[in-house]
């Protein structure tokens, strides 16, 4: 059944510098900042108006929010739904996928080779007996393609919903917390709308201050094994589920506690051109491919350091 849910008034952002809007009031021009002080509450609003000062909003979940404008433009939206009764899309998944898609989600996963390399990494939303994949965008036709290989004959549509996109926030009363890293914020899936602004470049500094990595240009294609992507730090795996595809290379390597390489982001000027997987200039990162015994003398994020004693 559809939850309507009440009126609100936008949120804003203290920024050092200036002050931030969402986008319903204030100019598309203005930007957004990564030095947040602050983020105000949302609460109810009784009276909108057409300029913007409030939104109505109706959504089945809670993760379905009204806070339309901060959309992450490079990801898309993937549904996944039964076509006949009695089809389970989440056991279809729990085949495939790393994480336990019969357990609560959010939970970040990724699809992998039968030797465990990363293919694509997503994180899955439950939406009734739906299930969505928040993955990128320019990756989502590969992605329905290559799940749509292992439907076979069962009766699941695979798709990207294009009336749907991901927010993200560094902290909103309406998100949920990213299931990697609390630190990286909140994030939810909401209707999309042409008056949303593209905050992925925000994002995108904000994940890699945190080291985490993801996305083919940085996980690559059938090039990094799972547990090198920092998957079993990052909630990424589950070590109690049946079979998936790449598993038994990932239990083997988990069990053995064999993680040679790692994914991990350094200062651009200490990255080792035999071992980057790609550099941000404007950012002044890099992604590596490290062997373990290297970045002891590494500035790592705390949740990386503690992986590598």
């Amino acid at each position: 059944a559809q939850m309507h849910m009440p009126v609100v008034r936008a949120a804003y952002c203290e920024c050092v510098g200036h002050s931030l809007l969402p986008p319903p009031l204030q100019g598309r021009g203005r930007g957004w900042g990564l030095k947040i002080r602050r983020l105000t509450q949302y609460s109810p609003h009784p009276n909108p108006s057409p300029e913007g000062e409030g939104l109505i909003f109706s959504a089945r979940h809670a993760y379905l929010s009204p806070m339309s404008a901060p959309r992450l433009n490079d990801r898309a939206v993937i549904r996944l739904s039964a076509t006949e009764d009695g089809e389970d899309v989440r056991g279809f998944l729990q085949g495939l996928v790393t994480q336990d898609s019969t357990a609560e989600l959010p939970l970040w996963g990724g699809l992998l080779t039968p030797q465990g390399k990363a293919l694509f990494d997503f994180i899955l939303w439950p939406d009734g007996s739906d299930v969505l994949v928040d993955c990128e965008a320019a990756q989502a036709g590969a992605l329905v393609r290559r799940l749509s290989i292992y439907r076979l004959r069962r009766k699941i549509a695979i798709a990207v919903d294009p009336a749907l996109g991901v927010f993200w926030g560094m902290a909103a009363e309406q998100g949920t917390p990213d299931p990697r890293l609390p630190e990286l914020g909140v994030r939810w899936v909401a209707p999309a709308s042409g008056d949303d602004a593209d905050v992925s470049g925000l994002y995108q500094a904000h994940r890699l201050s945190l080291g985490v990595t993801e996305g083919i240009t940085e996980l690559g294609s059938d090039a990094t094994l799972w547990l090198e992507a920092n998957a079993a730090e990052l909630n990424g795996v589950s070590f109690t589920k049946g079979c998936y595809v790449g598993q038994e290379n990932t239990a083997r390597m988990n069990w053995r506690q064999k993680v040679n390489r790692r994914l991990v982001v350094v200062p651009i000027d200490k990255a080792d051109p035999k071992r980057l997987r790609t550099a941000y200039p404007e950012l002044g990162h890099a992604v590596v491919h490290a062997r373990v015994e290297d970045m002891a003398a590494l500035d790592l994020p705390e949740w990386q350091r503690v992986a590598i004693i």
